[in-house]
């Protein structure tokens, strides 16, 4: 083993810390006592070490061994593609939308983009990122609207992966949750980790033992964006029916196609990515007469997510792209559901 690999071994056992750059670089009074000590080295002669530019190559091997490797085919590299995606849009619609922790958070992951960044250019990739950034705006817009009457509310993000929308409808005084798998809520916790009145919660949608982790005191908006296209109808409906015995008043947000959209998902970039055991399941094409059959207490709405919030013309988006959002919304009925739960009965 060299120098610099021992070095990158020694970063992922202390996990990359101001003790460690100290005892390196002997820069600090307890560095400078280990290099002494363990080494019998003195500054000056730990410095020759590095001579010729190697501190260079050390944090540059520090920057590499502390970024988080997405393996493929795994459930945490569903996370990787809409964050990229919200960074491309970032980059070509930026008077639209504007994600700073997805062009943050891309350089902080070790993963191949490779296939993403040679295809980012290509028309269905480019309308691919406006669609994910419209989908985000209009959750984020819900999210506010909400927040106008119930500032001290609980804001839910289901199927959070890396998506940063709690903080950016953080009003200074609402809690904000994000619920996704343990894993995932492990690689959110390195990289995005819970802020003043935040908490990271890992568990399965599907169990309604975190319904007990929300403080819904002040009323609670959840959202939910790109999730429940890998739920059984059976099981959207249930916890549908959960949160309105747990949470009355308050209302859920979500994103949602017919059935044609559907299997057009799984066909695209799911199966590009060669992401398998992701099964693309619930489908509805008009939310309201579909819905509110599952229980009287649901006040369910829609509306288009290209266009149902924002019109689209803005000098960057191409007519075309304006007509494709019109299929979007009325062909392939890509729309915004929005659940209020009333009152017990």
């Amino acid at each position: 083993m060299d120098w610099k690999q021992a070095i990158g071994s020694a970063y992922h056992l202390t996990g990359g810390n101001n003790f460690y750059d100290g005892m390196i670089t002997c820069s600090t009074l307890s560095g400078k006592a280990v290099c002494r000590l363990v080494w019998d080295m003195n500054k000056a002669e730990n410095d020759s070490g590095f001579a010729g530019g190697d501190y260079d190559d050390f944090y540059s091997l520090r920057e590499e061994s502390m970024k988080y490797k997405i393996e493929k085919n795994t459930v945490q590299e569903t996370l990787v593609l809409p964050l990229y995606s919200r960074k491309l849009c970032s980059e070509l619609y930026p008077n639209l939308y504007r994600d700073e922790t997805a062009v943050h958070l891309i350089d902080q992951i070790d993963y191949d983009f490779s296939e993403a960044e040679k295809n980012s250019r290509s028309l269905m990739q480019r309308f691919g990122a406006l669609e994910v950034a419209m989908r985000q705006c209009d959750l984020a817009w819900e999210v506010r609207e909400y927040l106008k009457t119930h500032p001290c509310a609980a804001v839910v993000n289901l199927g959070c992966g890396l998506d940063n929308t709690g903080r950016v409808c953080d009003n200074g005084r609402c809690k904000i949750y994000n619920l996704d798998f343990p894993d995932v809520i492990a690689l959110r916790q390195q990289l995005l980790p819970a802020g003043e009145r935040e908490e990271n919660i890992p568990c399965n949608l599907n169990d309604a033992a975190w319904f007990d982790r929300i403080d819904a005191t002040g009323g609670a908006v959840f959202f939910a964006s790109g999730v429940f296209y890998y739920f059984l109808t059976e099981q959207v409906r249930a916890l549908v029916q959960g949160m309105a015995d747990a949470f009355p008043g308050g209302v859920l947000v979500f994103d949602a196609a017919n059935r044609t959209a559907v299997k057009m998902i799984a066909k695209t970039w799911l199966r590009t990515a060669k992401i398998k055991d992701v099964g693309a399941y619930f489908a509805i094409s008009d939310a309201k007469s579909e819905l509110s059959p599952w229980d009287s207490r649901l006040q369910v709405s829609s509306k288009g997510y290209m266009l149902g919030y924002n019109d689209l013309k803005d000098p960057s988006v191409s007519g075309f792209f304006r007509f494709l959002a019109k299929v979007g919304d009325n062909g392939m009925k890509m729309q915004i559901v929005k659940i209020r739960f009333g009152d017990r009965q």
